[in-house]
């Protein structure tokens, strides 16, 4: 990048020689977080290591938000290392559009290997399976001048569970071992009230006009405005908008978005944890992950404060519990399945399904106001909530008969928190059954009740909730049906919904027939992104 376009950052950076130093520490884009890094780098202070992939930011039409989110944090990370006594060596590539060649961090590391013979470079584990596996080369190919430090951004260690998770382990019984090593919401050596799991309590509709407290803004600085400006005009075609950029990009404001959270919006995260509202997309949700997944909040430091609050009498169980579960059940879980089934997972596709992504999910262009609502509010911010994204946009990519692996690539796109070891996990695991049911029992698949009946989206729709088939029906519900029929193996395998396959078969034939109708009508019309 022209450093004429990085006036802000120069500012705060002294510029660096490598050839000075003998020992870096390479820091990658989600370990942005000082208080794990290993106490040897605490205590000597080695020179800390940045560096900025344009090819690999340009390789697919990432949502520019979550470019700008990636590289505003980084930058003003690297100032936080530089002002807490690091030497800092910052390196961007080069403008979009030039020759920049491979510029992933191993090449670059490599590279000042090669320029000076005095130097040695440590790094964390990354999560992610390719920089990892580039990274291990690099080690490989010179293990005397560099050095992996386990990752600490992790509650649960991976290879305790591999064989489990390979062998079907279920993401409740994980849960609960998780609770007795952790202690969090544990009466000696039983759960808390007495139940491991209060999601029956956390199924709400949320009432018409019930008060949604704002998340609060945070005003982009001169650094976070010159990635807003780049990004915008290097990466003019890719997915979703630059506008608003409002997130937080250092860890004080982090924290101080997760006061807010657990201040104004845990003790009703419970209760409408599933509940969808028009123009509400965020509802009582944390958006914590985004900090999560990069480092600048640590999952352990968010659960002290869930079972804090619960202790304190501020908040009930129910929400305190559903929340310390999204992290040490949901989020944990997810990582150690990542560990125990890469690389071979990337494949799956239990369905077969070969049909391409439906356009709608690049342009919200869609009669099916859920739908609709969903991708239109990720085009704009790149987030929307769990439910969104598992019963409405990855249920119709299934109902659609949807090649999964392109719904797992449009996630990794178009989701500002989204990285491969959470995306993939969530996608072809649980939500589009892709794996044949190592993660999950059953595929999460609905028809159109379920949407009404936790959201308000059917109220303004095209089509009709109440119309099961044919023309003005809601296409969830005989794709649905449409799905349970040619996919009755799989529910049948599951006593919980093999019961669907039994209705379907009490369908008089005329019903049958119109709801196989009006599927591949849909199915053969929906106009298809590539």
């Amino acid at each position: 990048m022209n450093r004429s376009k990085r006036t802000a950052l120069d500012q705060l950076l002294k510029s660096c020689d490598p050839g000075s130093h003998e020992h870096a520490f390479l820091v990658i884009g989600d370990q942005l977080n000082m208080s794990v890094f290993p106490d040897e780098v605490i205590r000597n202070k080695p020179l800390i290591l940045f560096t900025e992939s344009y090819e690999q930011s340009g390789e697919h039409p990432y949502h520019k938000k979550k470019l700008i989110y990636q590289f505003a944090c980084q930058r003003h990370f690297a100032v936080e290392c530089a002002n807490a006594g690091f030497p800092v060596c910052y390196l961007t590539g080069l403008e979009r559009g030039d020759d920049a060649g491979d510029d992933h961090c191993d090449v670059r590391v490599r590279t000042l290997l090669d320029e000076h013979a005095g130097l040695n470079v440590a790094w964390m584990q990354p999560a992610e399976w390719d920089t990892r596996k580039r990274l291990e080369t690099l080690h490989d190919n010179a293990p005397a001048r560099t050095r992996i430090h386990e990752n600490p951004f992790f509650l649960a260690k991976p290879g305790e569970w591999t064989d489990r998770i390979r062998d079907g382990y279920r993401m409740e019984y994980f849960y609960r071992e998780m609770r007795k090593k952790t202690g969090y919401l544990m009466d000696g050596e039983h759960p808390e009230g007495g139940e491991w799991n209060y999601d029956k309590q956390n199924r709400e509709k949320l009432p018409e006009g019930y008060p949604v407290p704002e998340i609060p803004a945070c005003e982009p600085d001169a650094i976070t405005l010159e990635v807003i400006e780049w990004v915008s005009a290097s990466f003019a075609n890719h997915f979703g908008e630059s506008d608003g950029f409002d997130l937080a990009v250092t860890r004080d404001q982090a924290l101080q978005q997760a006061d807010h959270f657990f201040e104004k919006r845990l003790k009703e995260f419970g209760p409408y944890e599933d509940a969808m509202a028009t123009g509400k997309p965020t509802l009582f949700h944390s958006l914590l992950s985004v900090y999560m997944n990069n480092g600048l909040l640590l999952p352990g430091e968010l659960c002290d404060r869930a079972e804090a609050a619960y202790r304190n009498g501020e908040v009930p169980l129910n929400s305190a519990e559903g929340y310390i579960r999204q992290i040490i059940g949901w989020r944990e879980y997810i990582r150690v399945y990542y560990e125990a089934m890469m690389p071979d997972v990337r494949k799956v596709n239990a369905f077969g399904f070969k049909g391409k992504l439906p356009r709608f999910f690049w342009d919200a262009d869609t009669r099916m106001n859920c739908v609709s609502e969903a991708v239109g509010h990720v085009i704009k911010t790149g987030y929307s909530h769990h439910i969104q994204r598992l019963m409405v946009l990855s249920n119709i990519s299934n109902l659609t008969e949807t090649d999964p692996r392109e719904l797992n690539e449009w996630f990794r796109y178009a989701y500002v928190d989204a990285w491969e070891w959470v995306v993939l996990p969530n996608v072809l695991g649980m939500a589009t059954f892709a794996d044949g049911g190592v993660l999950a029992s059953k595929p999460y698949v609905s028809g159109g009740n379920y949407i009404n009946k936790m959201g308000d989206y059917c109220r303004d729709c095209s089509y009709s909730i109440s119309k099961k088939e044919g023309e003005g029906a809601c296409p969830f519900n005989y794709l649905y049906w449409n799905f349970v029929n040619n996919q009755r193996d799989a529910f049948m395998e599951n006593g919980r919904v093999s019961f669907m396959v039994n209705t379907w078969e009490k369908f008089d034939p005329d019903k049958k027939d119109a709801i196989t109708k009006s599927s591949r009508l849909f199915i053969d019309e929906l106009p298809r992104y590539g």
